[in-house]
């Protein structure tokens, strides 16, 4: 069986083990298929191979009945249900398909195992992908591909202080993680629609620092922003259960995906009872949460606007751009205490098109505007452009923190990144950490303990070239312009301490220097060419 090292949440996925093997071997047996249609294919089966291998290691547990398990019966499916463990009827265990995987009805026993655990588990109901028997996909690839992912182990053990074992979910969701990466990429300007790269989502979730309360993405995904919301948590010493997840997608397969990849690692979610467009009908409607986190469509000229919204309380967006729309429809959902962080395209800090400019004006003089993050380009798999972070409050001055109030943060990351290949790049450990910990020093809030203590805030101050805390009366000046780079001017150069009389002699001597050899260069090279017979 396949073991994986041990990896932070904040490893590049460009530095990853055996999911990239696992990566080349399925992408092997994809043969003519989409990446859009494989991807489903692919994601199911790893879905129902986890919630297998937990079936059986709980299934173990109880047929021991060692300790809080004495007496409980292994058939008895609330036993499963207890422990936040998916019921699997036989015809759909990993060992069923296993079993079955070389047979041409495959593509029908996949599909019988997956409307069973439907039945047995009304969480996953109208979730799961059902299409394995059609005729499109090849059974003799699909029988390949169960062999494959039948080969890694997808349930690690971890005992922790209470001497119990407890299941660990790393390994399908480094999996997981790592096949909607590159799926986004392989899909290109579509694999946006549901994927997020989890570094702008680590930038985003390490600035908001949700620890309790309810957290919202209207335009989720495949449900990264929420993953990332839990994985903080729990790396900082919270508990898990202090967050209520709410989410809404317009996509219906997105929105399966966002589904199954909580449904994993046992996170529990609100998605509305379905599909549906946010400005059509909002699923959350009288939802104010603590935490607003989104990555909406950059730029969407193609949404329905309804003039009279209640939710345009800044001014009515334009009908060919709903950045401003979105922008509403986040406040709209802010608790009094509630901070939101969002992605949009560059366009919305600067722009004076049909109105966008008076909305954006407006919500500068409502002190709403926290921090401004402008970010580098290729980035996101679903467009090369360079984007920008918004962060939003209704209370600058809750009394805990700084009082911010007539204030916000300018910070300019567009130097930062690393290129992982010739056309994406990816923010570093160290570039998120120069990035968030700028903003709670100016925020005025406590380092992480994880051991309780009390901590001092870090102090702040601006850096030329990266970050400036700007007044409001000096972003009017600039005419509500929000883009970072108006603001923290350019980067200092540091004085090595030669004076200048010094260092202007010392490079004119460097340069007739340069010149005298260049000199030399030039009648060598005439001379070579008259011994060729050339010249003369």
């Amino acid at each position: 069986m396949a073991k994986a090292p041990k990896k932070k949440s904040g490893d590049s996925t460009a530095n990853i083990g055996f999911e990239a093997k696992l990566w080349l071997a399925a992408d092997k047996l994809r043969n003519n298929m989409d990446a859009a249609e494989y991807k489903h294919v692919v994601l199911g089966l790893i879905f129902l191979k986890y919630i297998s291998d937990a079936f059986e290691e709980m299934r173990a547990r109880l047929v021991e009945g060692k300790g809080d398990y004495e007496g409980a019966d292994p058939e008895d499916a609330d036993e499963y249900r207890a422990e936040n463990v998916f019921w699997v009827p036989k015809e759909a265990r990993w060992s069923h398909l296993m079993a079955s995987a070389r047979l041409p009805t495959i593509g029908k026993v996949v599909d019988d195992a997956m409307v069973a655990l439907e039945r047995d588990n009304p969480r996953l109901k109208g979730v799961l992908p059902k299409d394995y028997a059609r005729p499109a996909l090849d059974k003799h690839r699909l029988g390949e591909l169960i062999d494959l992912i039948g080969t890694i182990t997808l349930i690690a053990d971890a005992t922790e202080g209470d001497g119990k074992s407890h299941r660990s979910v790393d390994l399908l969701g480094r999996v997981y993680e790592y096949f909607l990466t590159r799926f986004a990429s392989a899909e290109g300007k579509n694999g946006g629609q549901f994927y997020t790269p989890s570094c702008v989502v680590r930038v985003i979730v390490e600035m908001l620092a949700p620890y309790k309360g309810r957290v919202y993405d209207p335009a989720c995904g495949s449900g990264g922003m929420f993953v990332q919301s839990e994985k903080f948590v729990v790396e900082h010493g919270g508990r898990i259960g202090d967050l209520s997840i709410y989410g809404q997608e317009s996509n219906a397969t997105t929105r399966r995906l966002a589904i199954m990849n909580l449904a994993i690692r046992g996170i529990e979610a609100d998605f509305g009872v379905e599909q549906a467009d946010t400005f059509r009908r909002d699923l959350h409607k009288d939802l104010k949460a603590q935490f607003v986190i989104a990555n909406p469509p950059f730029n969407d000229s193609d949404w329905h606007r309804v003039d009279d919204d209640v939710r345009w309380q800044y001014g009515v967006p334009p009908k060919g751009n709903a950045n401003f729309a979105w922008v509403q429809h986040f406040i709209h959902h802010l608790a009094p205490d509630g901070y939101a962080g969002f992605v949009l395209a560059n366009g919305s800090m600067s722009s004076n098109q049909s109105g966008e400019g008076d909305i954006r004006r407006a919500i500068i003089e409502a002190d709403l505007v926290d921090c401004m993050v402008a970010l580098p380009g290729q980035l996101f798999y679903s467009t090369q452009i360079p984007v920008c972070l918004w962060f939003l409050t209704k209370n600058k001055n809750d009394g805990k923190r700084r009082d911010r109030r007539k204030q916000t943060l300018f910070i300019d990351a567009r130097k930062l990144g690393t290129l992982i290949d010739r056309v994406h790049r990816e923010l570093t450990d160290a570039d998120i950490d120069k990035i968030t910990s700028t903003y709670h020093a100016w925020r005025g809030d406590p380092p992480p303990s994880h051991s309780g203590e009390s901590r001092n805030p870090a102090s702040y101050i601006d850096i030329p070239g990266f970050c400036k805390s700007a007044a409001t009366a000096e972003i009017a000046a600039h005419g509500h312009v929000l883009t970072p780079g108006r603001y923290v001017g350019a980067e200092e150069i540091e004085d090595d301490g030669e004076p200048f009389e010094e260092k202007m002699a010392r490079l004119m001597a460097e340069l007739n220097g340069q010149f005298a050899e260049s000199e030399k260069l030039e009648q060598a090279i005439k001379a070579n060419l008259i011994g060729l017979g050339y010249g003369g």
